[in-house]
């Protein structure tokens, strides 16, 4: 039985697609970003306490929710398109139908968070903690996630997105 031989056994390897990973995700960033002054209807929820608080079925395009306390919160089908939510705390918050279409949720709690039939397609993800989320449904489509997130959802990922149909399994690269 010949062994199996891992590409990403050497550091200088690793070290390169590391910062090619890196490079890709500022240039997608650079690509995507639209000017702050461009946009009219900007909301702003930076460092809020919004526990608790009822955003069901809003129009949230574009907001920003930055280092903000979202506990327990409702987004519910609300839309939020290319909202930033970086270093928020989404702990048991309910984004089921959100659209997090280009969404930037980089170094958010979202355990406990009810994600089901969510539109995460090129959202990022990173150093997110998504533990025990409910993902049912959830379209993940070139979404940005770590490895090892990923490998966890994996495990109980199941359903169709409704809006998109694509399979959650799918969205996720699980095998």
């Amino acid at each position: 039985m010949a062994a199996v031989h891992n590409p990403f056994s050497n550091p200088l390897k690793r070290s390169l697609l590391i910062l090619l990973t890196i490079g890709l995700t500022l240039l997608w960033l650079a690509l995507t970003a639209t000017p702050a002054l461009a946009q009219t209807k900007t909301i702003n929820y930076t460092h809020t306490s919004l526990e608790n608080r009822d955003f069901s079925n809003m129009d949230l395009e574009g907001a920003v929710f930055v280092s903000a306390e979202m506990r327990e919160t409702n987004f519910s089908g609300s839309k939020l398109a290319n909202a930033m939510m970086t270093k928020g705390n989404l702990l048991g918050a309910n984004l089921s139908g959100a659209d997090l279409t280009g969404a930037l949720l980089d170094r958010v709690t979202l355990y406990k968070a009810n994600l089901t039939n969510a539109i995460l397609v090129d959202a990022t993800l990173t150093n997110s903690i998504l533990d025990e989320a409910q993902i049912s449904g959830a379209d993940f489509t070139n979404a940005l996630v770590d490895r090892y997130a990923v490998s966890k959802l994996c495990q109980y990922a199941d359903g169709v997105n409704p809006v998109t149909g694509v399979e959650t399994r799918e969205s996720l690269g699980c095998r």
